[in-house]
């Protein structure tokens, strides 16, 4: 069968599972006795051997294979998890992400996975420092003997049938067989090279369920979604139809190895109450769908009587980015050519035309909102992948950190999503070298051991923030002025006028780094120029402020959507221009008289701040139309960060919303604008960043 077009998909669900073992894992490690999530990273690696073993790729399958041997030990309390088998396990994830993007990128996936799997080998023999249950195994007798007792009761109690029952099961059985009808257990077994065990899975499910009514299955409806078994599943069906008609109903299914189908006595045995309760408390399988049975009331009769269903199916689809950004172009184009029928049909007075355009133009802002939503995705997505990353820089560094994320659920365009993990993990990484104390330090501060980093994302108006904030030893105001000063990046002059704040955002100039000596895990100055030009590039900003001794905070702020965005337009003598919304506190018109000179620069007294004035006319060199002008000033008043300025214009045409344009491969780098945009007349409006105007 050809592989190519499942390669995707497998892609996509490798990736799902190694984050499910990597977060599991991280709980894992502070909690090692919890076997329901050994269990999980259990069910996430079988899956990714069935799928990599499937695909090909048996490297990848050998080691998950290996990594299924040593968490099966771990389940059935034959070994204990400790620091060295969780180090292990971590690199075993650690190569599986590189063979899956070596997979992603083209490639075979091989990889020389020997000394990963050796280690795992060693675990198993007792051969690292692990604790194998030898000396402690009476702290489990009474927990296996319980166990046996109780499989021997359910050997018992199901007189030796394959099938397992509760008490509610078996009150519907009862009631059938009473009315007539015949309880059967079916076994299905599909063929080692099935490729799409789920789907057949399925198929089966769905013919039997035509015959009659299901209520049990093994393992539950959700695993047999999932593809979570091996090469066989269980069904429990009451049916009017007779065990051949069953068996060919199953084996109609291509891909089928084999059925078998048993019919439930009406004599069997049903558990006692405390033999159910043994059983319960001996078994940490995962519990099946009978929970769905047992919200039935007891006066229903067996053909009322609720029974197992299958969960509704996903309404959800996976769709290619690069499918999403043509959707997005092609619509950017319908938002030129809208603005331009609004034009239309406003110059040309009919209400007709005007009432159908109208009518357009709100379908198109509802098609618009969709698209948009389409592609806004949670910051989980990037914050995911933190705990780990933090967890071996702790280790790294020796230092105890505890990673707390909060808005994990805010969402941001997928062009934002995918920018903004570089920036983060230099924050992140500042933050454990530079931020947090050791734990040393921080008991001489009179503070706890273990240092605080919080990842926080949370939406405000058009934008999202994301705060990255320590509870460290903040920042030395005096180093890093000192350091501004013997760069250069400052005057004594102007350091003398410098609140604290605004010397800490001295951090963010090229070349400035406080650190006695650049460690390979972070350097402040070093790169953080790089993270402040990188969010202003995606229509953001960037700031830090900090309390001594009490920790230190980066605000980022971005922008929702980067494609499409409100802008203010504005005439300035015979050329247009774009303003961002996002950029902009307010629109004034200001006289002469008030307009103030002061650092050889014009200044507005704006609500009792002193605003300086930025010509555009100037900033543009555009040359004089001959057009009368008014006295009177406009000016828009937009800020970056906390700091704020006005862009003198002739006159102010009107908010819209615009496509925005790259200015091309050939235009890189020009001062203060950051894209185009085509207005409804057809001319081109350049879109001013504001960033750039802002000293």
């Amino acid at each position: 069968m050809e592989m190519n077009q499942y390669l995707d998909m497998f892609i996509e669900e490798s990736k799902e599972h190694i984050q499910a073992i990597n977060d599991h894992l991280l709980v894992l490690e502070n909690d090692p006795e919890n076997v329901n999530l050994i269990n999980e990273i259990f069910r996430s690696a079988h899956t990714l051997k069935g799928m990599a073993a499937t695909m090909g790729f048996e490297d990848m399958a050998a080691l998950t294979h290996e990594m299924e041997n040593v968490l099966d030990q771990a389940r059935n309390h034959k070994l204990v998890i400790n620091t060295d088998i969780m180090d292990v396990i971590f690199k075993c994830v650690d190569v599986l992400e590189t063979m899956l993007y070596s997979i992603a990128g083209g490639g075979d996936g091989k990889e020389d996975v020997s000394h990963i799997v050796a280690a795992l080998k060693a675990i198993l023999k007792g051969e690292l420092p692990v604790s194998i249950r030898q000396e402690g195994a009476s702290q489990f007798e009474s927990a296996s003997e319980a166990e046996a007792a109780a499989t021997a009761t359910a050997e018992t109690v199901a007189d030796t049938k394959p099938y397992q029952l509760d008490e509610y099961e078996f009150t519907v059985i009862e009631q059938s067989i009473q009315s007539g009808y015949h309880a059967y257990w079916v076994k299905t077994s599909v063929k080692d090279d099935c490729v799409l065990k789920a789907a057949r899975a399925y198929m089966v499910y769905d013919n039997l369920e035509s015959f009659g009514e299901i209520i049990k299955t093994t393992p539950s409806v959700e695993e047999l979604e999932e593809e979570k078994f091996e090469k066989s599943f269980e069904i429990v069906l009451i049916s009017k139809e007779t065990e051949d008609k069953i068996e060919k109903a199953v084996m109609n299914v291509s891909e089928i190895e084999a059925v078998e189908v048993q019919e439930i006595q009406p004599n069997a045995q049903r558990p006692s109450a405390m033999q159910q309760e043994e059983k319960q408390a001996a078994t940490s399988a995962t519990p099946t769908k009978q929970a769905e049975t047992k919200g039935a009331k007891g006066e229903k009769t067996a053909a009322q009587a609720p029974v197992a269903k299958k969960n509704t199916t996903s309404k959800t689809i996976r769709v290619d980015i690069e499918r999403l950004d043509v959707l997005m172009n092609l619509f950017s184009e319908l938002v030129i050519d809208r603005g331009r029928l609004e034009q239309l049909a406003r110059e040309s007075g009919q209400s007709a035309l005007m009432e159908t355009v109208e009518h357009m133009s709100r379908i198109s802002g509802d098609l618009q909102n969709i698209i948009l939503t389409m592609r806004m995705v949670p910051v989980e997505q990037v914050f995911n992948r933190f705990p780990r990353m933090v967890r071996d820089l702790a280790k790294d560094l020796n230092k105890k950190i505890n990673l707390e994320i909060v808005g994990a659920d805010t969402e941001l365009d997928r062009t934002v999503i995918d920018e903004i993990g570089d920036p983060l993990v230099h924050l992140l990484r500042n933050s454990l070298d530079h931020g947090v104390e050791s734990a040393e330090e921080r008991r001489a501060a009179g503070k706890p051991e273990e240092g605080l980093v919080q990842l926080k994302a949370y939406h405000s108006g058009n934008h999202v923030f994301i705060e990255v904030r320590d509870d460290g030893k903040g920042i030395n105001r005096d180093k890093v002025l000192k350091k501004a000063l013997e760069r250069g990046i400052i005057t004594e002059q102007a350091a003398s006028s410098l609140s604290d704040k605004q010397i800490y955002e001295l951090l963010f100039a090229s070349g400035l780094s406080t650190a006695d000596q650049i460690s390979d895990v972070s350097g402040r100055g070093v790169g953080l120029d790089v993270v402040k030009t990188k969010i202003e590039s995606l229509g953001g900003s960037c700031s830090v402020d900090s309390n001594p001794g009490a920790g230190t905070t980066f605000l980022i702020q971005l922008p929702l959507t980067l494609s499409i965005i409100s802008a203010m337009l504005v005439q300035v003598e015979d050329e247009k221009f774009a303003v961002p919304l996002s950029s902009i506190i307010e629109t004034a018109v200001f006289s002469p008289d008030d307009i103030m000179h002061a650092h050889q620069q014009d200044v507005i007294d704006f609500r009792g701040r002193i605003v300086p004035l930025v010509s555009l006319k100037t900033i543009f060199n555009i040359p004089d139309s001959i057009e009368h002008k008014d006295s009177d000033i406009s000016v828009v008043i937009v800020r970056k960060g906390d700091k704020m300025a006005g862009l003198v214009v002739d006159s102010f045409i009107g908010q819209q919303e615009i496509v925005l344009k790259s200015l091309g491969k050939y235009l890189t780098n020009v001062f203060a604008i950051s894209g185009a945009t085509i207005l409804g007349d057809g001319q081109v409006a350049l879109i001013i960043d504001c960033n750039a105007l802002i000293k």
